[in-house]
């Protein structure tokens, strides 16, 4: 499924008129290595990096190990992959179903806010309140509490995208179903998904007993296609807005770092011309 979307992302890259030079992908092994390699081939002229959580499981998978180090940001493969730096600024920050992950989106969309450089922009995707109806409404009937956290509506993440510090945010949806050939298949899937933040989830370990009944529920209660596979719908939002211009308050003394006054002169030279 993370491929999927991220194959609807890509093709989201022609409504801009300026590609970036130089883009971050945040956590490719979640949004997808498919994904990372196709957007590599689509900005050939580019520069790459990536920021994980585990950067040397990422860096293996897209290309081998590269030279050993204890800086966690001298770690490299192949050219073109590098893993991000705190300082590093970027004219695209893509993250792909990554947002409904999140316990605290607004903290993660600010972290990716400081990653763009003035007139950059962020494309990303993630499941909407949507998502899971089948399966909600299963938990319901057997009260079972929630089996996943209400996700974000896609009018609130404009919001949340001006608060930190986006501009111009766009945001629409779509409902995929995917099929799945039995309920063990689809409970795979499900777990690539993230985990269950729901104040209303069951607050202690299940059994096996319990899985069976999950198991059987969803053979006999999950709608099927003709062909008999069980349907399960999903809510994708995707979502992109700009980096704006740094705004600076007027003081008797005021510091400014570096790279806010480097993106206050390209914005001064853009205005010139």
């Amino acid at each position: 499924m993370h491929e999927e979307v991220a194959s609807r992302m890509l093709e989201r890259l022609d409504f801009f008129r300026e590609l970036p030079d130089r883009w971050l992908h945040w956590e490719p092994l979640h949004g997808g290595l498919q994904a990372h390699q196709r957007l590599t081939e689509r900005l050939p002229g580019a520069s790459g990096l990536v920021w994980a959580r585990n950067t040397d499981a990422v860096l293996s998978r897209l290309g081998g190990p590269g030279p050993r180090s204890w800086i966690p940001w001298r770690r490299r493969d192949r050219p073109g992959v590098a893993v991000a730096r705190d300082d590093d600024r970027v004219g695209l920050l893509w993250a792909n179903m990554l947002l409904h992950r999140e316990p605290r989106p607004l903290e993660l969309l600010r972290r990716w806010a400081a990653h763009v450089r003035s007139g950059g922009f962020l494309m990303f995707s993630c499941l909407g309140p949507d998502s899971l109806q089948e399966l909600r409404d299963l938990y319901r009937l057997r009260g079972w509490g929630e089996p996943a956290h209400r996700f974000v509506d896609m009018h609130d993440w404009g919001d949340l995208l001006v608060q930190a510090g986006f501009a111009e945010p766009v945001v629409d949806m779509e409902k995929i179903v995917l099929t799945y050939s039995s309920a063990q298949a689809l409970l795979d899937e499900l777990r690539l998904l993230g985990r269950n933040f729901s104040r209303d989830r069951f607050g202690g370990l299940r059994g096996r007993g319990w899985r069976r009944q999950l198991i059987e529920g969803i053979e006999e209660v999950l709608p099927r296609t003709p062909q008999g596979r069980l349907q399960l719908s999903f809510e994708v939002i995707y979502g992109h807005a700009f980096k704006g211009e740094p705004r600076l308050k007027a003081a008797p003394q005021q510091s400014v770092p570096v790279e806010v006054m480097r993106d206050l002169l390209r914005a001064g030279r853009r205005t010139a011309g």
